[in-house]
């Protein structure tokens, strides 16, 4: 009599531990697909502005078409100064609350530069007249890097990035600009360090831009919604992996 109650408790144990492992496997098959969906639902958060093959996302600042000085290299996103100034692109569509990433490289002394809120009109016949800038630069060997909020990284001309260290010629450098107006919250990180925040619109950003160059420029900083720009600056750059993510 004593055996059988044994075997009728050993046999439980042992249906409990199957049922227990059963538990334990189904809930890390739920984890492993609840991690992939919010893997695949965060990457299709994410819009490619430029993937190596095609510049369909962009086109010239007041123009139909792409100027020719851009082309694509090696998967890079190339620009080739040109005898005229001026050639600076725009993303296609606008944004206005956003996370931009995207990979640049720059020549030696060369300059150019990555907009936001840039308003499409004639009466500004430039992006930088509406665009606020953060620097493309060779800190040493460019006449900009000798002012601190020129160099690369920087909110041009009015917060400077908080380093020193020169980025090397012909070296890729990723770059992180957050925009987001519901907060009032602008953020650069530069090759993975945060490297400063600032007002996007308001008081102390009108205060900002009232103590730079800027100051009587009709339509600096004033458009909240605008397009994605990049900069002509007369000298060879490349960019890549350019991506950006509408924030609500």
């Amino acid at each position: 009599m004593r055996k059988a109650i044994f075997t009728v408790i050993i046999a439980t144990i042992l249906i409990g531990c199957k049922d227990g492992q059963k538990e334990e496997v189904a809930e890390t098959e739920t984890t492993m697909e609840t991690t992939e969906e919010k893997v695949a639902e965060e990457s299709s958060e994410w819009i490619t502005l430029f993937d190596g093959t095609s510049m369909d996302q962009w086109r010239g600042y007041l123009q139909e078409g792409m100027y020719p000085e851009w082309t694509i290299e090696d998967g890079t996103l190339a620009f080739n100064p040109g005898e005229e100034g001026g050639k600076n692109i725009i993303t296609k569509e606008t944004f206005t609350n956003f996370v931009l990433s995207l990979e640049w490289k720059i020549s030696e002394n060369g300059n150019s530069g990555i907009f936001w809120g840039v308003h499409e009109d004639e009466k500004f016949p430039e992006a930088y007249e509406t665009g606020p800038e953060i620097q493309v630069l060779d800190n040493v060997g460019h006449p900009d890097g000798k002012f601190e909020t020129h160099v690369a990284a920087s909110l041009y001309d009015m917060i400077a990035a908080p380093f020193d260290a020169p980025v090397p010629v012909g070296e890729w450098n990723l770059c992180v600009i957050e925009v987001n107006h519901n907060t009032n919250l602008g953020k650069v990180t530069f090759n993975g360090n945060e490297l400063f925040t600032f007002p996007v619109h308001g008081d102390e950003w009108d205060a900002m831009v009232a103590d730079s160059k800027f100051a009587d420029w009709e339509g600096f900083g004033k458009y909240q919604t605008g397009h994605i720009g990049l900069q002509d600056h007369d000298d060879k750059v490349w960019y890549r992996n350019i991506k950006i993510k509408r924030l609500d």
